[in-house]
């Protein structure tokens, strides 16, 4: 795991065998994740869908239709109630009565009324125009068990194949669990000892019971819970002892994650690395690179091979091309195994994209067509192997008779977006360009304004390498950032950036924030 901080925004890219394979980008001010709760109040109720519209504090309502209330959301809305008018029953329902399960044909207008408060989860994030999705069936995620409120019951992920140990989480989780509460016990868990599990079940129910204390007080819309930041959610959900190395840029996010992971596995601290490189950490571990090779229209495969990416509304589809490759790897010139192979290739760097790209919703792949049944079929069990590894929910039908495979697959977030066509580097698009004699005239003039106007005492210039070397050449008394620090009398450091075009420069304080020009 590689973590690129900056002072809007964290960056987690995970690698397997030094290749990418997903990427995950969370804004530092970033409002709704999965699995916040919130207190709202129903801002509408639309009998048509079922459905009711909650205020969260989104520019858009959240949607909450009736079959995401939960059977026991009158048990959670009466639970509100008494918090909330200052009867304060106990957090962990000793002497709580239950309501009766809602019908699961009835009608949103029997449960909820319109300006009525309620607790709800955030189940989708923001998409596109629309607000968040959320459902009132609120759940706590930890490290080995998920814990649900007003229910006994204990599930175990179907994950865990073996019958004996499913009958032992079983027993150990139904002798700790909580009365009144529920309990899912994820895949990570298998072969975990009781201590670890009633460690994790105890966390939650602090959380559960701090989210109470503050429900007597505030008033709606309010984040009551946050989830854990999306560093320490895919820590939690994928961290084990195959973690080679994680790779941090930034000190207090290292410390951070040092004491979460020594909290769920001490034994992995030590695979915490700061780096402390001159290049960017995304640059210096090949990263970048390979981000603007797999976000594009095209992406390439090692064998010649390359695939065509289109995205509509409905759904994305994506297509297969051998290109220039006409032989087997194995030397063999026949058609059909050529087309095997390529669609083999093919099948690998699909999962890999739907994963890095986080793609949700309908793909239609158009792989290159086999006449073989066999071949067919081999083809769609080494897709279903490879998307084994991808964490989101998702179904994969055979191939159909024009070749096309087609999958659904979860979307909680919007997809990443990554630009990957840049504009004319010295035309910025306009197909005109300035004087290229007077971008160091520019620079300095910038740079007079900074130091003289804003009172810069310390800047950071970051250009292209070729101008980078223009700037710090000859002797070291005798550069033209040389001059310029004699002249500004300003602490300057010009470095290079080889992912900036020839003629972009860009302006930090000693914080590292740009100054915008």
């Amino acid at each position: 795991m590689v973590i690129n901080s900056t002072s809007g925004e964290v960056t987690i890219a995970m690698l397997e065998n030094k290749q990418l394979v997903e990427l995950n980008s969370e804004r530092k001010d970033q409002g709704f994740q999965v699995g916040d709760i919130y207190l709202g109040r129903v801002k509408k109720l639309i009998p048509g869908l079922n459905a009711a519209f909650v205020d969260v504090g989104h520019e858009k309502d959240a949607f909450l239709h009736y079959l995401d209330l939960g059977p026991q959301a009158q048990s959670l809305l009466k639970l509100i109630k008494l918090t909330t008018t200052g009867k304060n029953p106990d957090p962990m329902l000793t002497d709580f009565q239950l309501e009766q399960d809602i019908n699961k044909g009835g009608k949103i207008t029997q449960v909820l009324s319109t300006n009525q408060w309620a607790l709800v989860q955030v189940a989708k994030e923001p998409i596109s125009s629309k607000g968040p999705r959320v459902t009132s069936e609120l759940s706590l995620a930890g490290r080995f068990v998920v814990m649900v409120p007003f229910t006994d019951t204990v599930s175990i992920s179907q994950k865990i194949k073996s019958a004996e140990e499913r009958q032992r989480l079983k027993r150990l989780a139904t002798s700790i669990k909580p009365k009144g509460f529920g309990l899912i016990i994820r895949t990570v868990a298998e072969g975990k000892k009781v201590a670890e599990l009633d460690k994790d079940i105890q966390d939650l129910v602090a959380k559960w019971k701090s989210a109470f204390e503050l429900l007597k007080t505030v008033k709606p819309p309010y984040k009551i819970l946050g989830e854990l930041s999306r560093t320490s959610t895919i820590l939690r959900d994928l961290l084990n002892p195959n973690f080679a190395a994680i790779h941090v840029n930034d000190q207090a996010l290292a410390d951070e994650i040092k004491a979460y992971i020594s909290g769920i596995a001490p034994e992995q601290t030590d695979i915490v690395k700061l780096y402390k490189g001159r290049l960017p950490i995304f640059e210096q571990l090949g990263i970048d690179k390979q981000i603007k090779s797999s976000f594009g229209k095209t992406v390439t495969m090692a064998n010649g091979a390359y695939l065509i990416v289109e995205h509509t509304e409905a759904m994305h589809v994506i297509d297969v091309n051998s290109g220039g490759r006409v032989k087997g790897s194995d030397g063999d010139s026949t058609q059909e195994t050529n087309a095997l192979n390529v669609n083999m290739d093919a099948a690998v760097e699909v999962a890999r994209l739907l994963r890095m790209r986080d793609m949700g919703g309908i793909i239609v792949v158009d792989f290159i067509d086999l006449h073989s049944a066999q071949n067919r079929k081999s083809l769609y069990e080494k897709l279903k192997e490879e998307m084994k590894r991808d964490r989101a929910k998702h179904t994969i039908l055979p191939p159909s008779k024009f070749g096309l495979i087609q999958i659904t697959r979860q979307r909680v977030r919007p997809e990443t977006n990554i630009t990957t066509v840049e504009k004319c580097p010295a035309c910025n698009g306009t197909g005109e360009i300035k004087a290229s004699i007077l971008l160091v005239d520019e620079i300095e003039n910038n740079l007079r304004y900074f130091v003289q106007e804003q009172n810069e005492k310390e800047l950071f210039l970051t250009v292209h390498p070729y101008l980078e070397a223009y700037l710090n050449k000859g002797m070291l008394l005798n550069s033209k950032v040389h001059k310029w620090r004699k002249k500004f009398k300003v602490k300057l450091k010009v470095t290079a950036s080889s992912s900036y075009h020839i003629m972009e420069y860009h302006f930090f304080n000693k914080l590292e924030e740009e100054i915008k020009i």
